[in-house]
């Protein structure tokens, strides 16, 4: 009488991790569609490779005020809102593109960090050294899809 059957015991769908859905701010305007996001993400991954990304929102603030160009990609779930809700004002002030992608996780995981991070600035051109010609013009070519998406995507909010 004490046996339950396999099948109920937990099944490999159950134990797997269920994606809940994030609770995105309200200010998270613009928001990249799946698309977006999608491109959005394979070039923050690209540029981490390449060494052209400032990770946290203290790096990222320094970057821009210091007149570094570059495209900023805010995470939509931060809790609490205050503590970027400068950066997308920032970002206004000195004409560097911003777009907001859903969640801080999967931001992270394209950074290539294991802890979630709320903002990241993909740069035109590496911290220190070059890039070889082959690697400077693929990331080129994505960061100019991307901004002319993320460009497109601004003007139709307003």
């Amino acid at each position: 009488m004490g046996r339950r059957p396999a099948a109920a015991m937990g099944s490999d769908q159950e134990t797997e991790k269920k994606k809940t859905p994030v609770a995105l701010m309200p200010i998270a305007k613009p928001l990249a569609g799946k698309k977006l996001c999608k491109r959005t993400l394979k070039l923050v991954r690209r540029a981490s490779e390449a060494k052209c990304l400032k990770r946290g929102v203290k790096e990222v603030v320094k970057s821009i005020r210091r007149g570094n160009k570059g495209l900023c990609v805010i995470a939509g779930n931060i809790s609490p809102i205050d503590v970027i809700t400068h950066v997308p004002i920032l970002c206004e002030e000195f004409n560097v593109p911003y777009i907001y992608v859903p969640s801080k996780e999967d931001l992270a995981t394209a950074g290539t960090t294991k802890r979630p991070t709320c903002c990241v600035l993909v740069l035109t051109k590496p911290n220190k050294g070059e890039l070889s010609d082959e690697v400077k013009d693929k990331l080129k070519s994505d960061y100019d899809q991307v901004v002319t998406e993320v460009a497109e995507a601004t003007s139709a909010m307003f």
